[in-house]
């Protein structure tokens, strides 16, 4: 079985290595050689819609499965704990309904998202509307504090990483 080696760097090496997982937290990619052999570079964004990492300390896992059906060597395969499993052969039919199922996820997951941005935006302007210049204030200061928050998650992770990353 094919093992992969982790590394959190801050940004992309230039020059990829095989057999080498590469993971940026502060750009949200993991990038790696195919593990086919053919030497093909596969990005894997980390987004909600896209892949996700899992990190126990000591290995890494990516999911879902890495489709390189854009590639002339189609593989395919999932990353679990540092180990490539490799999977079945996609044909043309199954690609098409995965790449399908993958759109529409994107569609259903933003239109939530939009969804409920649009619920606490039209909250904060009836409360604006509705009430006094201090709980105005309260409303602004609402919305540093989740940017004080979003910061306060980048400096928890930076640091949490920072002993696995390479500079």
């Amino acid at each position: 079985m094919m093992t992969l080696n982790h590394k959190f760097v801050e940004k992309i090496p230039s020059e990829i290595e095989e057999e080498i997982l590469y993971i940026s937290i502060p750009f949200e990619i993991a990038i790696h050689k195919c593990c086919c052999g053919c030497g093909n570079e596969v990005v894997t964004p980390l987004a909600p819609t896209q892949w996700s990492l899992t990190f126990d300390g000591e290995s890494v896992t990516l999911d879902p499965s890495i489709g390189s059906w854009n590639l002339n060597c189609r593989s395919h395969y999932f990353i679990r704990k540092n180990n490539v499993v490799w999977s079945s052969m996609y044909d043309d039919k199954e690609i098409e309904k995965v790449r399908k199922s993958d759109y529409e996820d994107n569609i259903r997951y933003f239109k939530r998202r939009n969804n409920n941005t649009k619920k606490v935006e039209t909250e904060k302007v009836r409360k604006t509307e509705n009430n006094d210049n201090i709980e105005n204030l309260e409303v602004k200061n609402n919305k540093v504090s989740k940017l004080e928050k979003k910061e306060k998650k980048k400096r928890f992770w930076k640091s949490f990483f920072s002993k696995w990353v390479v500079k």
